[in-house]
């Protein structure tokens, strides 16, 4: 209870808020965490850690992600021993980037998040059939394999930073193994549940979780994500494509404000 009364309960409201809508985004395309993060860099205390920042925002994450990942296995079929590759490189790399972002400062978080935003984004928009139909390209064993290196690399940079992870997975599922927008969200939701929950583990070892906070957030989120995984599986990939580009568009307007104000 000490913890929300320093952080206020206009905020704590505030951020509860923008849980529900990081789920809602995060369950139709990825990228939730775009939101949600830089929504606790600025609500919570200045002496809070990046690495506390992190451990919490990895808890309502996690929540909304389940609740999406299972809402989607219902309706979608997956082809596991490529999803478990997937996983497994995804579980590894996080529990790295995990580690590292004790290190990170944070006036880097904003910049170096708007960089690989931009580049997803500038990719998809250049690219309009692309994920539009399911049409995998590489043979079973190729194609676990470099879901394993997918896995392994965006793991890595969502244990360490984290927003915008369900994004990047899909945009490399959709443009490296040739799967649609709505298929490869379910492999993302698989995947960026597995960087999750290797996250947190790392987080509460080290007793860099706001527990109180992060339940609060984690139910919002849960909600958020079961409205918006409904409507992802009622609309299909086109739908999703769009919900991509907007989060994009939006957010990377939102950071490069943020850039200029940090360094100007």
């Amino acid at each position: 209870m000490a913890e929300l009364l320093a952080i206020g309960p206009l905020v704590v409201g505030g951020l509860v808020v923008v849980a529900f809508i990081a789920g809602w985004v995060d369950a139709v395309v990825g990228g939730g965490g775009l939101i949600q993060l830089p929504s606790l860099l600025i609500g919570l205390p200045a002496e809070t850690t990046v690495a506390e920042i992190s451990g919490t925002n990895k808890v309502s994450s996690a929540a909304g992600t389940l609740i999406a990942t299972i809402t989607y296995l219902r309706k979608v079929a997956v082809h596991w021993p490529l999803a478990l590759a997937l996983m497994a490189g995804s579980a590894i790399g996080s529990a790295l980037g995990a580690q590292l972002v004790r290190f990170l400062p944070k006036d880097w978080f904003t910049p170096l998040v708007l960089v690989a935003l931009l580049a997803v984004g500038t990719y998809t928009i250049r690219k309009p059939q692309m994920g539009l139909e399911h049409e995998p390209r590489h043979s079973r064993v190729t194609a676990a394999v470099i879901a394993g290196g997918i896995g392994l690399a965006v793991g890595l940079y969502d244990g360490f930073l984290g927003p915008g992870t369900g994004s990047f997975f899909v945009i490399l599922i959709v443009a490296v193994l040739g799967y649609g927008f709505l298929q490869a969200t379910v492999l993302a939701k698989l995947a960026n549940l597995t960087t999750n929950i290797a996250a947190i583990s790392v987080f509460a070892v080290h007793g860099q979780v706001l527990w109180l906070l992060g339940g609060m957030m984690a139910l919002a989120n849960l909600s958020g994500a079961f409205v918006g995984a409904r409507m992802a599986l009622k609309h299909g990939n086109g739908f999703v494509r769009r919900v991509f580009l907007v989060v994009i568009a939006v957010l990377s307007v939102k950071l490069a404000y943020d850039t200029v104000v940090l360094f100007f």
